[in-house]
């Protein structure tokens, strides 16, 4: 078996190799542009002996993937801060992450992740583009907004109305304003179409798992913000329990503890950020329309802080999606046998 490991950069890439049969080594760049790497591995994959190439998680290396998918060469894909820790010089070049990461993998001590399957991604992508197209849209808003309080008009969600849209279009402005005014409508006129094609593609991908369904029984919960769990989860026997789901999507504190005392910061924000936006957006929906959320939101707002609550309320919804993930409960199941407090009368909380 030849073993390879790859630095990867988006321009080239640097390559420590050992051939486990032979014993025959050695190390060279490789570049993108003038496909000398994708000749090296068809070459490689075309002499019939088994390929195992390790390399950290990175960006703008999906074509690289795809290729080795292609070629059958098997693909390992490294936790890049695990593999951060095991370098032990404070001398970081190409070379020596190349055969940090060969040294691993004959040590079979290689940090290797869960990689979403071809499908997942592109699923992702949709959910990545409406969402980019809405933010987009909120900015034209905010600013034809603008536009009508600097004129004395303040409608705020009646400005989106027929009225208000007419009652905009006729303010007085000088050139350039009527200019921006013009421009900035007809781009939102072009982008509502657009995001609700792709709000009505996402539902229909969400009506086809059975597991974003049952997600979707949670008060809050709707098919964007199921779907976006279950993508970027993946599968719920990942994760040992709730602490280490917390943790994946970036809604626990950082801490800095040591000699007995604790230093808690502010969340890590690590994981999928475009999940805990939608996760946050979940949770004060649920605290809306839910008596239970609404309850436990406002008490946490008044003892610390509504942004402390509402991550607090993140999380927990996130906690609540995997294990009713995990267990199968819709969320009527889930209130009456996923509570330790249970019911009046029954001691231990289940019959």
């Amino acid at each position: 078996m030849v073993i390879i490991g790859v630095d990867y950069h988006p321009s080239d890439q640097y390559i420590a190799f050992v051939d486990t049969e032979t014993g025959e080594c050695g190390e060279r760049r490789l570049n993108h542009s003038d496909r000398e790497a994708e000749k090296f591995y068809r070459e490689l994959a075309a002499r019939g002996v088994s390929v195992r190439v390790g390399m950290e998680a990175t960006g703008y290396s999906r074509w690289f993937e795809r290729l080795l998918a292609e070629l059958g060469i098997e693909v390992w894909i490294g936790d890049a801060a695990e593999i951060k820790t095991k370098r032990v010089r404070k001398q970081k070049t190409d070379r020596n992450d190349a055969q940090l990461l060969l040294k691993l993998l004959l040590e079979n001590n290689f940090p290797k992740i869960w990689v979403p399957s071809p499908e997942n991604r592109d699923l992702r992508q949709l959910l990545w583009h409406r969402h980019r197209l809405v933010q987009m849209r909120t900015r034209i808003m905010n600013q034809l907004q603008a536009l009508a309080m600097n004129e004395g008009q303040r409608r705020k969600k009646k400005l989106w109305n027929e009225q208000g849209r007419a009652q905009l279009e006729k303010l007085p402005l000088a050139t350039w304003a009527s200019r921006r005014r013009q421009d900035l409508l007809e781009l939102l006129d072009r982008m509502n179409p657009t995001i609700e094609e792709l709000t009505r593609a996402s539902e229909q991908e969400a009506k086809k798992r059975p597991e974003v369904l049952l997600l979707m029984t949670h008060p809050g919960v709707g098919p964007l913000t199921a779907l976006a769990f279950v993508l970027i989860i993946g599968t719920p026997e990942r994760f040992k329990g709730g602490k280490q789901i917390g943790s994946y999507v970036g809604l626990i504190p950082c801490e800095d503890s040591s000699a007995g005392h604790q230093r808690l910061g502010h969340i890590t924000k690590q994981g999928s950020s475009l999940l805990r936006f939608l996760l946050g957006e979940a949770a004060q929906a649920a605290a809306r329309w839910d008596a239970d959320w609404r309850r436990r939101y406002v008490h946490l707002a008044m003892r610390r802080q509504r942004n402390i609550a509402k991550v607090a309320m993140s999380r927990r919804l996130a906690v609540r999606l995997y294990w009713m993930w995990r267990n199968g409960w819709e969320y009527s199941e889930w209130v009456k046998f996923g509570s330790n407090a249970g019911q009046l009368g029954i001691r231990h909380g289940v019959k």
